[in-house]
C-alpha cells in the first residue's frame, strides 16, 4: 500500500527526514534528487539508524591505494558506525549479510512523495 509522506520540497537534498508511515519510523533520504525510504532500525542492535550521518566510504582497492566513493549514499549508524548503502540497504563492509529494510518511493505528477509499505 502506498502512503503519502508530503511534498518533495519538504525533503532537502542530502538530508534525511524521519516520518511515521503505517506505525513505523521511516527515514526519507534525498540523494541527488532521488528519494529513498529506510526503516529507522539498524539490523545490528536496533539503533535509530536514520539519526546517523550520511557520507561516502572507502571502497575495496589495491594495497596502498585509498579509493573514496559512494559520496552521499552511505548511512553510518550512530551507535556502532556500521555503514549501509541507502539505495540498496546492503551493508557496505561486506562481512555481514544483514541489511536495512528499504521501501520504494515514487514521486507523483504534483511532486508528492509516496512510500510503499508491504504487509
Amino acid at each position: 500500500m502506498k502512503h503519502e509522506v508530503g511534498p518533495a520540497a519538504e525533503f532537502p537534498l542530502g538530508e534525511c527526514k524521519i516520518v511515521e508511515v503505517a506505525g513505523r519510523e521511516i527515514g526519507i533520504f534525498n540523494v541527488d534528487q532521488a528519494y529513498y525510504a529506510v526503516l529507522n532500525v539498524c539490523p545490528h542492535h536496533h539503533a535509530p539508524v536514520c539519526e546517523g550521518f550520511v557520507a561516502g566510504t572507502y571502497l575495496p582497492s589495491e594495497p596502498g591505494e585509498r579509493v573514496f566513493g559512494m559520496a552521499g549514499r552511505v548511512l553510518s549508524c550512530p551507535w556502532h558506525f556500521w555503514e549501509f548503502d541507502i539505495v540498496t540497504g546492503q551493508s557496505v563492509c561486506g562481512v555481514d549479510h544483514r541489511r536495512l529494510k528499504t521501501f520504494p518511493v515514487t514521486v507523483t505528477d504534483d511532486d508528492r512523495l509516496l512510500v510503499e509499505i508491504g504487509r
